[in-house]
């Protein structure tokens, strides 16, 4: 096995044992509690482990080699972020209601293999992610200095993680303070309806790029390549997946703000962009809407119609 193989296969089974036990534990307990903990806990694990085993025959020492001590440095900063706010989150909340129904605690059968299924999620979305990260502690190739193509996607990086956690914190303190104004429109949630999850996109995609310097081969890299994964299964998971990410914050989820304040939440919409921050979101075409800025029809709000023609809301 080469050694960027076997990084890559001891790191798939810290995964399996991290997401494993979990589950174990976690369902003998019926709780949910430490789920997203254990998710961030990972990613810290498969950066260690990538730094330590990275330097194994490597023309360089990771800590002489800039590049694999910035991505890491750029990984726990990005990942350790999200474990703090992650287990903050799962302390007030007390609980997550996607798992109400696989751990039978409305009253129903527990499910045993579903919650398994969330598990298992969870290790592919931390093993894809980790992808670039562990590519570049992996590689053997000896290029210490940094291109400009470097420079500007580790600053794009930073930028998608900082835009995260300023998302994250005034969405938490606009909660905290009483949700004042029915919706969240303070701050980047101003310029965004889901600022949180572009930045969270954003890095991916970054360090994916990020990565491609440390390839052996350039573009004919087949290893550099599969590191698209993480930007992609990230997508897939915030805008196509129902328990998270935008289907679960938008279409039939918006009734609240359709039932409380159609008028200005309807306006908020019109005006700010479902991911990109920016301003004059309004005078976008609908096609470029729908396609290159991803407000794609099916997070709009439809009330069903009733058999005798009128609206019922969903």
């Amino acid at each position: 096995m080469s050694g960027q193989g076997f990084v890559y296969g001891i790191a798939a089974a810290i995964t399996c044992v991290i997401q494993g036990t979990g589950y174990a534990v976690a369902y003998s307990l019926k709780t949910e509690t430490f789920y997203d903990i254990l998710g961030g806990v990972n990613y810290l694990a498969l950066a260690l482990w990538s730094a330590i085993a990275g330097s194994i025959d490597a023309p360089l020492n990771w800590v002489d080699d800039p590049r694999k001590i910035l991505v890491t440095i750029l990984f726990i900063c990005s990942r350790g972020w999200l474990l703090i706010f992650l287990a903050w989150r799962a302390h007030e909340r007390k609980g997550d209601s996607r798992f109400d129904e696989v751990l039978g605690k409305g009253g129903g059968q527990p499910q045993p293999f579903g919650f398994f299924v969330f598990w298992m999620a969870q290790a592919f979305w931390v093993f894809l992610i980790s992808m670039p990260m562990l590519f570049v502690n992996s590689s053997q190739v000896n290029k210490p200095g940094f291109s400009s193509f470097d420079i500007a996607f580790a600053i794009l990086f930073c930028a998608g993680v900082l835009i995260e956690i300023v998302a994250d914190i005034q969405k938490a303190l606009w909660v905290k303070r009483g949700r004042q104004g029915d919706f969240c429109s303070v701050g980047v949630w101003a310029v965004s309806r889901h600022p949180n999850y572009f930045g969270e996109i954003c890095q991916w995609w970054c360090l994916f790029a990020f990565s491609y310097s440390s390839s052996n081969n350039g573009y004919a890299d087949p290893l550099w390549w599969i590191g698209i994964l993480s930007p992609l299964f990230t997508m897939q998971i915030l805008m196509t997946m129902e328990p998270t990410g935008l289907c679960n914050a938008e279409g039939k989820n918006l009734k609240r703000y359709y039932d409380k304040c159609p008028d200005s939440y309807s306006k908020y919409r019109e005006n700010t962009s479902i991911l990109i921050p920016m301003i004059g979101y309004k005078y976008v075409p609908m096609f470029l809407k729908r396609t290159i800025f991803f407000d794609f029809e099916k997070y709009e709000y439809k009330p069903r119609s009733q058999s005798d023609g009128s609206v019922k809301n969903e």
